[in-house]
């Protein structure tokens, strides 16, 4: 059998399905995440959007792994999360000159926000590694398919189901500021999976940043406005705010100390 046969054999047992976003250095990472035994063979796209995609994956153990693809090629966002990161403590005299650094400084980001926050209790998806552009991650969902956001099933549940996922949005909100000493920045509908038991998982959490953020504060109150205005449009209510809530996180603010 000729080298190249040999690779292409290679290439069909780690991807059943290669797609033109991904370039050579791209390819390169993924086949090192492979030889150092976290993916065993990557599969389609769960979910694509502009600066990312997430694809089904299976570990050596054949469990189900979620890839997300930071996409190297567009600069369409880095101006909007180059605010994320200069502001926050943690990533202080780090000044990425390209767009593909930036993006793997991102990566890292949000794979160090997982980390904290599922360290600190928060349900969110487990983080198993991250390499370049590429953050492997559990996979929530069952049979290949993930669960539903928020914003999709909202309307599949009753009243008491959403007050219920509105409480424990709340307590996950408590543990990001108060345990993990974060805050999500852009928490809403269109990132909390609700899970056949309607328990909830946060997502997307990139662009979560220390509670010494000098925009802490104020990304804080866009997360609870988000949430609240959601919940009072979908249970018709002119308030559902929690009325300590603000009081409470902002306790927790104000103890601004990095851990």
């Amino acid at each position: 059998m000729s080298r190249r046969e040999e690779k292409r054999i290679k290439d069909k047992d780690l991807f059943e399905t290669v797609e033109e976003v991904f370039d050579i250095l791209t390819l390169h990472t993924i086949y090192d995440l492979k030889n150092k035994r976290i993916i065993f063979r990557m599969n389609g796209v769960v979910s694509a959007g502009k600066e990312s995609r997430i694809y089904l994956a299976y570990g050596w153990n054949r469990e189900l792994l979620a890839l997300k693809i930071y996409l190297t090629s567009t600069a369409v966002f880095k101006k909007g999360i180059y605010k994320y990161v200069a502001g926050d403590p943690r990533f202080d005299g780090l000044k990425p000159r390209s767009t593909r650094k930036l993006i793997y400084l991102w990566a890292r980001k949000e794979f160090r926000n997982l980390k904290r926050m599922y360290e600190s209790g928060v349900k969110v998806p487990k983080p198993i590694a991250v390499h370049r552009n590429v953050l492997v991650m559990e996979f929530i969902g069952e049979g290949g398919k993930r669960y539903p956001l928020l914003s999709e099933i909202y309307n599949e549940l009753s009243s008491d189901d959403l007050r219920n996922i509105y409480v424990k949005i709340v307590e996950e909100m408590e543990k990001i500021v108060c345990k993990a000493r974060l805050v999500h920045g852009d928490l809403s509908e269109f990132n909390i999976m609700v899970t056949p038991d309607l328990d909830i998982k946060i997502i997307d959490v990139s662009q979560a940043v220390s509670i010494n953020h000098p925009n802490a504060y104020e990304l804080l109150m866009r997360d609870v406005n988000n949430i609240d205005r959601f919940f009072r449009g979908v249970l018709q209510k002119e308030h559902i705010l929690d009325e300590n809530l603000i009081e409470r996180l902002g306790k927790c603010l104000e103890k601004r100390k990095e851990s």
